[in-house]
């Protein structure tokens, strides 16, 4: 069952040739969990997706209230009859225009599939070289332009990995390909700016404030350079759907875990 401006229907919708999304890439999306018909980070995803919209010059209708995108989420996942469910809420500008749009009112689609969160005990990671991210604030924003994170996929899969690191042009660490990334050495953790060019993360922003309050541990945000890699103690991933993802090797290095599963447990997720 798919939501389609506020329509639950078994149909997906038809997209004209016109639209936006697929000709220009111009929409946004937020991935989010729900469990027991409670949407995590409720907030923090609404109120991304509201700044990206302005960022973007899409107009915002005032039915779009936090109350609104609560309910449009549960009542789709209802709709499929799930209780747990991997949430996808896109937005994107109506057909018309080329790259000048004719209009900045939107559509919005919301599709729930079942909940499916487990973690990898072995999960080995490496550099994709092949294209860089631009640290600008556009590569904040999770956009539909994606193009970079399929290739890297391929990519990591045609190697046998499990995830790989994206860098900048100016060739320091960004985040992973459906991550932000954390460094541990010691009781310090950093984590790249998103001056660099790394996705706003949902989690990312939780994770930095209970690290923050926490006194056995201290968070920076830095420019990490890809060397740095091999000489931390440990390495982990996070996004709003599994959490804490710990990397257990990236090339010859092999890593502990013991923060990234502290923090997991103070997450409670």
């Amino acid at each position: 069952m798919i939501n389609y401006n506020g329509t639950i229907s078994k149909t997906p919708p038809t997209l004209s040739i016109n639209n936006r999304a697929f000709k220009y890439g111009d929409g946004l999306f937020e991935t989010i969990k729900v469990i027991d018909s409670n949407v995590i980070f409720l907030e923090d995803h609404y109120f991304r997706l509201m700044a990206s919209m302005r960022m973007l010059r899409m107009k915002i209708d005032m039915q779009f209230t936090l109350e609104f995108f609560e309910q449009e989420i549960l009542k789709t996942a209802a709709a499929n009859n799930l209780s747990n469910a991997r949430i996808r809420f896109t937005i994107n500008r109506k057909d018309g225009g080329l790259y000048l749009p004719s209009t900045n009112n939107t559509h919005f689609l919301v599709e729930a599939n079942p909940l499916s969160v487990s973690l990898k005990k072995n999960y080995e990671i490496d550099l994709f070289k092949d294209y860089y991210v631009y640290s600008g604030i556009l590569s904040t924003l999770k956009t539909n332009n994606k193009v970079l994170n399929v290739v890297g996929s391929i990519y990591a899969d045609e190697n046998g990995l499990d995830n790989c690191v994206l860098l900048n042009e100016k060739k320091q660490v960004v985040e992973a390909l459906n991550a932000n990334i954390f460094l541990v050495k010691g009781k310090h953790i950093v984590t790249p700016p998103l001056s660099e060019g790394c996705l706003k993360g949902v989690f990312r922003k939780n994770l930095l404030e209970l690290i923050s309050k926490d006194d056995t541990l201290t968070i920076e945000e830095k420019v990490i350079s890809p060397f740095e890699l091999q000489k931390t103690d440990e390495i982990f991933l996070t996004n709003a759907i599994v959490g804490i993802q710990p990397v257990s090797k990236y090339r010859k290095k092999e890593f502990t875990s013991e923060i990234a599963f502290y923090l997991r447990d103070k997450m409670n997720l």
